[in-house]
């Protein structure tokens, strides 16, 4: 072959080589811009349909509360429940309320260093916002049981939106509140946020709701462990330094608000049933939407695009050999 021709030929196996890679370039691009990979996206509802008077996904509290003591690492007395909540097939009769952003059944809890979940411990804990925090100056920690009125309508409305075909009827309510609470020795801090245990029958559910959360450099575990880790939940956002996206979160769609179900009958997940994001390794999500891990329909470049790049590369080099 004339040395002109094969170096042509050369320039053009390079030129629709480059063609393909910057194709390939593009597709990443354009799946990454449009699909970013998140746990929960922010969500803008509320829950203004309910009887609730407080502000965003938050439960009434305040009036009628029982409210705990002002002590750093401080606990409530052991609060006697009104009516058995069945925690993973266990049945406890008492709570207490820690003021370091937890629930514990058998003992009070001090801690106020939170480990990650699953921890594999001896205890049963749900802990909406585990962290170091500080109500001796100035914040509220208060409690309250409910077995009719308005808050167990608003909580049957609840779990039937986010645990349909249910037929749920609650007939017990407790919620734990910390309004304004600071983080420890930086007063002038305030966060709010609050736990609701819910019963009907033999189900029995629970509800993170978050407020105002301001950020910190402190560790913070959200969400549930029990003995072994046999079930457990760790919220996005735990364990990440000024994270303050849990007032925005949620699995159930209203915005700073969690939602599991916590009797017997449940599996490790434990949440409602919805669709979320991967949270795999793998850097392109596989969904109905996707023709393979890297090519989905509707996001930018296609797979046929690709496809048709490589068949038009063929043809050339196919051209290029006569």
């Amino acid at each position: 072959m004339d040395k002109e021709l094969v170096t042509m030929r050369n320039h053009m196996m390079l030129f629709v080589l480059f063609l393909l890679m910057t194709s390939k370039y593009f597709i990443h691009f354009e799946v990454l811009h449009f699909q970013p990979l998140c746990l929960y996206p922010p969500v803008n509802t509320s829950t203004t349909d309910g009887p609730s008077t407080t502000p965003g996904p938050l439960y009434p509290f305040g009036a009628g509360d029982t409210v705990s003591s002002r002590s750093d690492d401080g606990s409530s007395p052991p609060i006697t429940l009104e009516q058995p909540f069945v925690y993973f097939g266990k049945p406890y009769q008492q709570i207490h309320v820690n003021h370091n952003g937890h629930l514990t059944f058998n003992a009070a809890f001090a801690s106020y260093t939170p480990y990650r979940f699953p921890a594999f411990s001896s205890r049963d804990l749900i802990a909406p916002f585990w962290t170091d925090l500080d109500n001796r100056r100035n914040g509220t920690i208060s409690y309250r049981q409910y077995s009719s009125g308005s808050v167990l309508q608003q909580a049957t409305q609840d779990i039937n939106q986010y645990f349909p075909n249910l037929g749920f009827s609650v007939n017990w309510v407790f919620v734990a509140t910390w309004d304004k609470v600071p983080y420890y020795n930086t007063f002038g801090t305030e966060i709010t946020f609050q736990v609701v245990l819910i019963a009907g029958g033999q189900s029995s559910f629970i509800l993170m709701n978050y407020g105002e959360i301001v950020p910190t450099t402190q560790n913070i575990q959200a969400g549930y462990d029990t003995v072994n880790s046999i079930h457990y939940f760790s919220i996005p956002g735990s364990f990440q330094s000024n994270d303050t996206t849990f007032s925005y979160t949620s699995n159930v769609n209203v915005a700073g608000r969690w939602a599991f179900q916590t009797n017997a009958t449940t599996s490790t997940t434990d949440g409602p049933s919805t669709t979320s994001a991967s949270t795999s390794d793998e850097p392109f999500a596989i969904d109905d939407f996707c023709i393979d891990s890297i090519f989905c329909k509707g996001q930018g470049l296609t797979g046929s695009v690709y496809m048709l790049s490589t068949l038009l590369i063929l043809v050339f080099l196919t051209i290029l050999n006569n």
